[in-house]
């Protein structure tokens, strides 16, 4: 099972208070949300700053990849989980880093559906902020553990479309949802996304380590919770008024 996918998940169970007197521990092992520090060469000593500040996972996203690399960069992650973006690998290629002990894949619509089927490995399908909303729901119904929202553009801020999109896939999807951020970020920036459901981001880990740590204290500093129904609250059900009155006109019958 993937590191990954487990931190993942745990995010949404760590949410929710305990009933009766067990203990509340393991409610704060969890953070509101998870660093992925994206690096962007195969190199060891950039590899080195996500092990630096303690990040919850590293992706890969070089599409130069060779056995050797990767197993080094592993190496050094120890613990960390490690994932790699597919785009133009094979197959075999992915099973070889898979048994090297790659933690997670993401990928996108167009590569081979086998992928699918790899229960080895978490899973992470990477999508455009466009997507038709159709295709976003039928995401729900294939075997992806989470979705990787590509933020776009060059802007070095969140922009009010980004809360826009992280909103209406959280409205659409029942799968974790991590999002690739812009350059630089403020606290109040990465606030925002929180209370608009994201579950991850990724940042390129050519930032300074003094910026990378910064930001992972103002993820600590998060407040814990359950993002997806904070998001959710201003979704309005249909009030089905005409039932309701004739259901009282029996009872006074």
């Amino acid at each position: 099972m993937s590191k990954f996918v487990d931190k993942l998940q745990s995010l949404s169970e760590s949410s929710t208070t305990p009933i009766g007197f067990h203990p509340s521990v393991p409610e704060l092992k969890s953070p509101a949300m998870l660093l992925v520090v994206g690096l962007s060469e195969t190199q060891v000593k950039e590899a080195q700053i996500g092990a630096n500040i303690n990040a919850d996972a590293w992706l890969i996203l070089s599409q130069e990849l060779s056995a050797k690399s990767v197993r080094q960069i592993i190496k050094v992650a120890g613990d960390i989980p490690v994932g790699i973006f597919a785009k133009g690998i094979s197959e075999g290629e992915i099973d070889e880093f898979v048994s090297l002990g790659c933690d997670f894949v993401v990928f996108d619509v167009k590569v081979a559906a086998a992928i699918l089927h790899k229960e080895e490995v978490g899973k992470i399908l990477m999508i455009e902020p466009s997507l038709d909303q159709g295709f976003v729901r039928a995401i729900n119904s294939i075997e992806v553990d989470g979705v990787l929202i590509s933020s776009g553009g060059k802007d070095d801020f969140v922009a009010v479309e980004h809360l826009l999109v992280c909103r209406r896939f959280v409205e659409l999807l029942e799968k974790p949802i991590v999002m690739t951020l812009p350059s630089s970020i403020t606290k109040g920036e990465l606030t925002n996304l929180w209370q608009a459901g994201v579950d991850g981001v990724v940042v390129s880990s050519a930032q300074s380590v003094e910026t990378l740590a910064e930001l992972k204290k103002t993820i600590d500093d998060l407040p814990r919770g359950d993002r997806r129904r904070r998001a959710k609250l201003g979704v309005m059900l249909p009030h089905y008024s005409g039932f309701v009155a004739a259901e009282e006109d029996e009872e006074e019958e």
